[in-house]
């Protein structure tokens, strides 16, 4: 088994120095989706839900979480975000809404949970914003779509 990179010698969590490798151009896309009622996607489309302006709301939150991920999420670096790009669509075939984030950075280390974190937050504004209406929604399928730069270099999802 090889070494485990977030503890130390002890057992103790630790975050992994990266002072050594190269900066470079990093992207990475995810995706996630809610499903929901159709009367639920109708009235976000009418413009009618109760809580206003669900699409932009939920956007916007997901570029703010992609921000503040290494408050969130323990071990992550702090990264300096060049891109962070939230697009919600609705989805008559779910139904419901198709979350997609993509990030940039020029950094020593990727932008893959950031990416996560958009959606993930993105998808849980969405449900709160709707929750009135519709306590049926689930939050699903969040996972990262492709990711580019590092030493790893390029991986797409089959």
């Amino acid at each position: 088994m090889s070494k485990l990179t977030h503890v130390d010698e002890t057992g103790r969590a630790r975050m992994v120095d990266v002072s050594n490798k190269d900066v470079t151009a990093r992207t990475a896309i995810a995706r996630g989706h809610v499903t929901c009622r159709p009367d639920t996607l109708a009235q976000v489309r009418a413009g009618t839900a109760p809580k206003g302006p669900v699409i932009s709301t939920a956007e916007l939150a997901g570029i703010m979480a992609a921000k503040r991920t290494a408050e969130l999420i323990p071990l992550c670096h702090p990264l300096p975000l060049a891109k962070a790009h939230v697009s919600i669509e609705l989805d008559e075939d779910l139904p419901g809404f198709q979350v997609t984030s993509e990030v940039r950075t020029k950094a020593v280390t990727g932008v893959e949970m950031e990416a996560l974190t958009a959606v993930s937050v993105a998808c849980l504004t969405l449900f709160d914003m709707l929750k009135a209406v519709d306590r049926t929604m689930v939050i699903g399928g969040i996972e990262v779509v492709s990711k580019r730069g590092g030493k790893s270099g390029s991986w797409t999802r089959e």
